[in-house]
């Protein structure tokens, strides 16, 4: 730990390399954004069948892994019993695959943009539902945070010009569905870093299309990409001090062990002197 609370650099270094895969999560996931657009879309391409792309999308991940695990070896392969898998992974699987298709659906019914919008909802999401399975602790301060950034998209959504209620639900349903994937996994900090990169993509994804974006929009956008990068910001901070504890009773522990080797050492002095 360096003076006045800076980051080491195995923190920094791990840091960099997170926002790396986020700037590139940002655009791979830009280019899926736009593709089920223009496939689902009633103006342009007009398929139907929402459910159709996510059985794709799940399939093209189960292939790839099995190919980097049993294949390639590229990944060590991860032993666990049946009820194991059955009661861990299944359900974080079936709760992943019906958000795909909630957000897919959503598609159908909102623009683009609206949806990154909703989408910037998902640390409250996942706040919420971790404080009520207790896997993170309640927290004032961190609560007026989610409240705002939910304020920022409720004045979003009221000044939305494609606003379609049906389209709304669906979308929050993937949001409270990704959210409790997310909190079952233990995920938290990838999580809420993953989830922080919503607002990011939401402007990118406003600029590139031109999608309608209203002054309303904007505004409670800013609101809510503001209290994401806060609660963000309360996450780094909230590192530091863990590492810096970390540190704290390395050294405890290093002093205590010089202080018995130098007791023992002074004891057997002692001994010699008396034989």
């Amino acid at each position: 730990m360096g003076k006045g609370g800076s980051l080491s650099d195995g923190v920094i270094k791990k840091i960099l390399l997170s926002y790396t895969y986020v700037a590139i999560w940002i655009f791979l996931s830009f280019t899926v954004i736009v593709y089920n657009k223009y496939i689902l879309d009633k103006k342009m391409y007009n398929w139907p069948f929402p459910i159709s792309l996510t059985m794709i999308h799940m399939s093209f991940c189960a292939s790839l892994a099995f190919l980097l695990i049993k294949v390639f070896k590229v990944v060590e392969p991860v032993s666990m019993s049946r009820d194991l898998y059955l009661s861990s992974v299944v359900p974080i699987g079936a709760l992943y695959s019906l958000s795909l298709w909630l957000s897919n659906s959503a598609y159908i019914y909102l623009s683009v943009s609206f949806i990154q919008m909703l989408k910037a909802l998902m640390p409250v999401a996942v706040y919420s539902i971790g404080v009520l399975f207790k896997k993170e602790g309640y927290k004032n301060d961190t609560m007026v945070n989610m409240l705002s950034i939910s304020f920022g998209v409720a004045i979003a959504a009221y000044g939305e010009a494609k606003f379609d209620t049906w389209g709304v639900i669906l979308q929050l349903g993937a949001v409270a569905f990704e959210a409790t994937s997310c909190v079952l996994t233990c995920w938290k900090d990838l999580c809420f870093d993953h989830e922080c990169s919503w607002g990011c993509q939401g402007l990118v994804v406003d600029c590139l299309l031109l999608d309608t974006v209203t002054p309303i929009n904007l505004f409670g956008y800013g609101l809510a990409f503001l209290g994401v990068a806060y609660y963000n910001h309360s996450k780094l901070q909230a590192l530091k001090a863990k590492e810096a504890q970390k540190k704290t009773a390395q050294a405890d522990e290093e002093g205590g062990r010089l202080l018995e080797e130098r007791e023992g050492e002074g004891s057997g002095k002692s001994s010699e002197s008396q034989d």
